[in-house]
């Protein structure tokens, strides 16, 4: 199972749902420029239809958006490492959780959404779910400033990996330092 935390505050975290305006976000933010750079995701709308309907029906990831006040500012897939390809480029642990992260909005960006947010997305994921030992992100080595903004929210970098899309970041939010791989 993946936890989905309740987040209070200023922060908040909920479902995507794959109608509506949700999708039509989510549509517009795969196509701006700064995103689809790195995710390679600027599909058509009914094939994001079809990836987020897809997401919520099983039990690999979760689609969600991470608001401020009220407004969507950051979509975040939370997934479980060990049904991923991603457990084959560290020694993952079976309880890891993933973290894939865009910032849709270009107003958004440079102004410490990400060092703020997924260190907060991070803790909550670890206090939801005991058996976590640790939070994983693998930015593209390309967006330095993802990276730099995680490794000043907190994370780990533990190196470069190579995965079947991108040569990645591995940055980790471990629950104590003893959890780091």
């Amino acid at each position: 199972m993946i936890p989905i935390p309740a987040l209070t505050g200023e922060w908040t975290l909920r479902l995507v749902s794959p109608d509506g305006d949700d999708l039509e976000l989510l549509h517009r933010w795969m196509n701006e420029p700064h995103v689809s750079r790195f995710w390679k995701q600027d599909w058509p709308i009914e094939k994001w239809r079809e990836e987020l309907t897809g997401q919520l029906s099983g039990d690999h990831s979760r689609p969600c958006l991470l608001l401020k006040d009220g407004e969507p500012v950051v979509y975040v897939e939370i997934y479980r490492v060990a049904r991923d390809q991603l457990a084959a480029a560290y020694a993952a642990l079976p309880d890891d959780i993933g973290v894939h992260l865009a910032i849709g909005d270009s107003k958004w960006t440079g102004r410490g959404v990400a060092s703020t947010t997924m260190p907060l997305l991070a803790k909550a994921l670890l206090g939801a779910d005991e058996n976590c030992r640790r939070v994983v992100l693998e930015p593209d080595v390309r967006n330095v400033p993802a990276i730099r903004a995680l490794r000043s929210g907190g994370f780990h970098h533990r190196g470069e990996i190579t995965l079947p899309n991108k040569t990645a970041a591995l940055l980790v939010y471990p629950r104590t330092e003893e959890d780091l791989p």
